[in-house]
């Protein structure tokens, strides 16, 4: 991998890990109703649960999916029940005080599994591995998943802390209804580029 193309997968890591997604979201919304530190199992799991899914597509397993269409459909459904699900549970969060004892934030699994029916995460690995990596070997998605994994968790990190900054606003019970309301809507928009028809 040449400089000028690591530079350039730098820069679409940062971008694409960056910008407003279904992780970043829940991390926002994670951050506002839970805090930064009960916040980092979610954020080490969509980092490492990403880093992983870029090795694992890379090496064949999109030609299991290419193999079996049908599998394409049953993606989008399981993507969008879980979100939907994803998005009621942030929708209902209730303060970080009133939920200590028993509201917990998604688990460093439930992160790492959620990368495989994000559809960001999806187009994220797919654009990586057909751009940037330059030859078809475990060593080029090792480096590609690298880049991708030291990019990625100072981007999302921020929207975590986003969202901390944020309950600092939301002191009323309205606040922080409309917030998390408004968090859970943002989400489910996410989706329209999957169910829009191809």
């Amino acid at each position: 991998m040449t400089m000028e193309t690591l530079s350039a997968l730098v820069a679409f890591a940062f971008v694409s890990s960056a910008t407003p997604g279904p992780n970043n979201l829940m991390l926002m919304a994670s951050g506002a109703n839970y805090g930064f530190a009960r916040s980092l199992p979610h954020m080490l799991g969509i980092a490492l649960g990403f880093t992983l899914m870029i090795v694992l597509v890379g090496l064949g397993l999109i030609q299991l999916f290419d193999a079996w269409p049908t599998s394409y459909t049953l993606l989008k459904v399981v993507s969008v029940v879980y979100m939907a699900w994803l998005a009621w549970k942030i929708a209902q969060a209730a303060p970080v005080r009133a939920r200590q004892a028993t509201g917990t934030p998604l688990s460093f699994l439930q992160a790492a599994a959620f990368q495989w029916v994000n559809p960001k995460a999806w187009a994220m690995a797919l654009t990586a591995l057909s751009v940037y990596a330059t030859d078809a070997t475990l060593a080029m998605f090792c480096k590609v998943a690298l880049v991708f994994g030291l990019v990625n968790l100072p981007s999302i990190a921020l929207w975590t802390v986003l969202g901390q900054q944020m309950a600092r606003l939301l002191t009323s019970p309205s606040r922080r209804r409309a917030f998390n309301w408004t968090m859970a809507a943002l989400l489910m928009a996410s989706l329209y580029p999957v169910l829009m028809p191809t």
